[in-house]
């Protein structure tokens, strides 16, 4: 009964409108889809740009890939309910950013270098957009 009660309570009711109508503007959806594109080319970028061979590399762009890319459903499916971990994505571009360099093994050669950079940066901004550029409070009825 108590649930039922703060779920459609005044505030929570104003609070979710504002985040179902950020979450439909123009914007938040092409952020939350190249979002989406980015976090697939990151899970499959060994094999399109051809670092397979780096075993923990590979691991770790399919697993920071896979996160990203369902992090990006949620903001576009849900972005009322996921708003908290948005800052999540920016973390996840750093990662990508720095990955060559820390994980175990040889694997900072310049493909990798270039592909995770620049997938790292675009993660990066990405990101940020998703955290300022889409808040609610820029969306006022």
């Amino acid at each position: 009964m108590a649930g039922e009660t703060m779920r459609m309570h005044p505030d929570i009711a104003e609070l979710r409108a504002k985040y179902e109508l950020a979450a439909e503007a123009p914007t938040a959806r092409a952020v939350a889809g190249l979002t989406f594109l980015a976090g697939l080319y990151l899970a499959m970028s060994p094999w399109i740009v051809g670092f397979d061979g780096f075993t923990t590399l590979a691991v770790t762009n399919l697993i920071a890939g896979v996160a990203l890319a369902a992090l990006a459903l949620g903001f576009a499916s849900a972005y009322g309910r996921t708003h908290g971990i948005v800052w999540i994505a920016p973390l996840i571009g750093v990662w990508t950013i720095v990955a060559p360099w820390v994980v175990s093994g040889d694997v900072a050669t310049t493909t990798t270098i270039w592909s995770n950079v620049v997938t790292g940066v675009i993660v990066l901004l990405l990101g940020l957009a998703e955290m300022f550029g889409t808040s609610p409070s820029r969306f006022r009825r």
